[in-house]
């Protein structure tokens, strides 16, 4: 078995080598792998050092898994020839969410429309998947009618030139902005590039792929998304409305039992979900569940997820653990 981890000297990429270490999926190679500029670079991996290689190297190798977090544009012209060369390529950008033909995948939730005919895998986005995670099982139990989504997302969701902006900015230090503005003591509703229905590509990602990972299209669903000073998380404030009859205390009950989810949800001793308590963890949280006293059928939730572990690295992984497990990767030697 052999593993590229494409675009492993990003913030995800390292992310992913750091789980990867920590989760058994047995015996095999690891390949690491980035842009010509990263050319003459080294990984660490289990106490070893590793050459960072080329695409057309690694292609040469034959990996049986790639694992991409490089952005969409080397996921377009690089994950088809991977496939083509025998490896299944889980992707992490945006490139091939919505394509009919390419799985949108939560392992825990739809890991069962996964064959081994899928040569690429898209990896949802971060704070789809920590919301996503918490309304499936409701969605399963009460039917959910509309989603109201506000995220407050992490300057690491944008890449290391963001945080290096975040940091700077309380050193003073003048450096290269991420940012049309500054990231700290501030926040601004933008995320992703602006388009003509006045809606972020963020924010409409949110509504697609909700509904494509629930396999509901009926789902209505509206969101604005938030960048917010902090590098623990993604946190999101969620108003759903469902079809059936629900209550705080049976929500709590089914998502307390629902793998990966986390209630923190105690008001009376402060104890609800922050991003800076998710960071380095895998489950996703939920608190703050009450009835909204303004429409029947309605909760509201505030979720936070660590969007570098579960928001992309995990569930990557997890994504090609699922495919180990259910013997869906063909043997590439």
């Amino acid at each position: 078995m052999k593993i590229a981890v494409v675009g492993a000297t990003g913030l995800v990429g390292r992310e992913m080598l750091k789980v990867l270490e920590e989760r058994n999926l047995g015996s095999y190679t690891l390949l690491p792998v980035a842009s010509p500029k990263s050319a003459g670079k080294t990984v660490t991996f289990n106490g070893k050092e590793y050459k960072v290689l080329m695409h057309d190297e690694t292609i040469k190798e034959k990996p049986d898994i790639a694992i991409f977090s490089a952005g969409g544009s080397t996921s377009l012209e690089w994950a088809p020839k991977y496939a083509a060369a025998g490896a299944t390529v889980i992707d992490n950008s945006s490139a091939w969410r919505m394509n009919d033909d390419i799985p949108l995948v939560i392992p825990e939730i739809n890991g069962n429309v996964l064959t081994a005919k899928d040569k690429i895998i898209a990896n949802p986005n971060c704070s789809t998947i920590g919301i996503v995670a918490v309304m499936a099982p409701l969605h399963k139990r009460y039917r959910i009618k509309r989603l109201v989504i506000s995220t407050y997302q992490s300057v690491t969701g944008t890449g290391i030139k963001a945080v290096r902006q975040l940091e700077n900015e309380r050193k003073g230090i003048t450096g290269e902005l991420a940012y049309p503005y500054p990231i700290d003591l501030n926040l601004f509703p933008h995320g992703g590039n602006f388009l003509p229905n006045g809606y972020t590509s963020e924010e409409v990602k949110l509504v697609n792929e909700t509904r494509k990972i629930l396999s509901d299209q009926s789902l209505l669903i509206t969101s604005t998304v938030v960048r917010v000073p902090v590098t623990g998380g993604h946190s999101a404030a969620v108003n759903a409305e469902f079809i059936l009859p629900i209550n705080p205390a049976d929500a709590r009950k089914i998502l307390s039992e629902t793998e990966g989810i986390v209630v923190q949800d105690d008001p009376a001793n402060n104890i609800y979900p922050m991003p800076l308590y998710s960071r380095g963890k895998d489950e996703v949280f939920v608190g703050r569940i009450r009835i909204d006293e303004s429409l029947p059928n309605t909760l509201n939730l505030f979720i936070v997820t660590d969007n570098l572990r579960k928001g992309a690295a995990t569930n990557a992984i997890q994504i090609a653990q699922y495919l180990m497990s259910h013997n869906l990767i063909m043997d590439n030697s």
